[in-house]
């Protein structure tokens, strides 16, 4: 007999889903209007595509590496952690720029998104490349 396959979510990885849930349910309750967070952080475009891209690129290669250990059941559940919860991070930042700012470029947590899948593609075609 070999040995059990390690668990799926390690508590790190449970830290992370609390912290990218509790995000997700701030930017909810903000487009609710039930905290209003326009106007707490004056952050440039390029900073917060920074950050989108920086959060793509661990949680790719994060993943990549906590999923190839794992049968696909579990790959399923760490692909949903890590492909939904990060774009939670630079999705707040945006929503805590100046309400001027937000209404001069309204799409931009949608390319904030985007950015991050940009970036979250990379390591899993660098994997699919050198197998």
């Amino acid at each position: 007999m070999g040995a059990p396959p390690p668990p799926p979510w390690r508590p790190f990885e449970l830290l992370l889903a609390g912290l990218f849930a509790a995000c997700w349910l701030v930017i909810l309750l903000d487009l609710a209007g039930l905290t209003p967070l326009a106007g707490l952080l004056d952050m440039g475009l390029y900073p917060l595509y920074g950050v989108a891209g920086l959060a793509g690129t661990l949680a790719g290669h994060a993943f990549v590496f906590r999923a190839r250990s794992q049968p696909l059941p579990a790959q399923r559940r760490l692909l949903l952690l890590y492909l939904a919860g990060p774009p939670a991070v630079p999705c707040l930042l945006r929503a805590m720029a100046p309400p001027a700012a937000q209404l001069q470029a309204p799409l931009v947590p949608l390319w904030t998104i985007g950015v991050f899948a940009v970036f979250f593609t990379v390591p899993l075609l660098l994997r699919r490349s050198s197998l």
